[in-house]
């Protein structure tokens, strides 16, 4: 068992051990009447609902700790027209609703609030703190998301949905026709400005040193796009609004001789790259040196037996709504395989399904009824 995190620190490893031979130790009609789920789904977004519906589907009624602030990404996104299913377009925070209603009709539990601690086993039982409340469970969906990296200047996220945008594939075809600007020097920064020149009638990229740390191959293919200019060394000190209340122009300084200019622009489009919200579980299962999650083989298994991970947890190349939906299914599934397959372990045989306790049932009525 890793080191795990409490209130920002590490408790010893020592203290941990002592901790699980102390739950060896408790008395088996204790363990009886402790809720155990099938599966637990920690995170509210695209991923985390769709891996929700299916295994709601799958008569596995699974708990899903959504978090306070629940939709993800989505909830501050306006129109979304790249959703397969809305050929009118739906509005980010209404598809999430549905998302969710939809899950919730065959049966999924949600509790409204942040998971604050997460405890991984390898195939044993898995354990997740809401507040004082931990929850158990004989397979976990990890499903936190990311989030995309902020300048954290005035108007930034008030202008969020009203022409400052984190993602030029999603809303690069709302600008067409209009003067844009992309803000960042990565990979990241060149793929959307490229993508959203198709629409733009000039799109300005800015950064804030003179070389740029975009790949060698991505800078030239974006410096060869006609309608593509480069705005060097240059930081944004804030985000303007007009008098119709979305964005007017940007003012910028110039990095080197601090004097200030404002461009008048339609669109502003921050690409400096996303973290994914995966703290909780870090030193408890494989990530990347970003602290993206690492899985398996082409599908949501970790490295850890009942552990399965999905969207953009662990996505770092497509962040869309409808890849994280897709992951969020296959995690459902693999789950399902999982305690289809998997023999349960001695506490799992002690509880009864989607954590309401038996008593005096043979022990195969814990096995999961797929």
């Amino acid at each position: 068992m890793s080191d795990t995190k409490v209130d920002g620190e590490r408790e010893p490893r020592d203290v941990l051990e002592h901790r699980a031979l102390e739950e060896e130790r408790e008395p088996r009609d204790v363990l009886e009447h402790r809720a155990i789920e099938n599966v637990i789904i920690v995170g509210g977004a695209c991923a985390g609902y769709a891996a929700a519906l299916y295994t709601s589907r799958a008569n596995l009624e699974p708990l899903v700790i959504e978090g306070f602030q629940w939709g993800g990404q989505l909830q501050n996104t306006t129109d979304v027209e790249n959703y397969p299913g809305f050929p009118e377009g739906i509005m980010g925070p209404e598809m999430m609703v549905k998302f969710r209603e939809q899950a919730e009709r065959f049966g999924t539990r949600f509790v409204t609030d942040d998971a604050i601690r997460i405890e991984l086993s390898d195939g044993g039982i898995q354990r997740v703190w809401v507040n004082d409340e931990e929850h158990l469970a004989k397979a976990v969906i990890l499903a936190m998301g990311a989030e995309p990296k902020r300048l954290g200047v005035p108007g930034e996220v008030e202008l969020g949905g009203h022409g400052v945008s984190t993602c030029g594939v999603c809303d690069g075809a709302f600008f067409k026709g209009e003067n844009v600007m992309v803000i960042g020097g990565g990979d990241s920064a060149m793929e959307d400005s490229i993508f959203i020149s198709k629409f733009a009638e000039r799109l300005t990229i800015v950064h804030r040193r003179g070389e740029f740390r975009a790949s060698k191959i991505m800078l030239e293919r974006a410096r060869r796009v006609d309608n593509i200019d480069f705005k060097t060394p240059f930081v944004v000190e804030e985000f303007v609004a007009g008098d119709d209340g979305k964005l007017a122009s940007v003012r910028l300084k110039d990095a080197e001789t601090g004097e200030t200019e404002e461009m008048e622009i339609g669109g502003a489009f921050v690409a400096i790259g996303h973290t994914p919200r995966s703290e909780l579980v870090i030193g408890e299962v494989d990530a990347d040196e970003n602290g993206y999650v690492l899985t398996r083989d082409g599908s949501t298994k970790t490295n850890l037996a009942g552990v399965f991970a999905a969207g953009d947890l662990v996505d770092h190349t497509y962040r869309q709504a409808a890849t994280a939906a897709g992951t969020g299914v296959m995690s459902a599934l693999d789950a399902e395989w999982y305690l289809r397959d998997t023999p349960p372990s001695p506490e799992a045989h002690w509880a009864g399904r989607a954590g309401v306790a038996q008593e005096g049932e043979p022990e195969d009525a814990a096995k999961v009824q797929a």
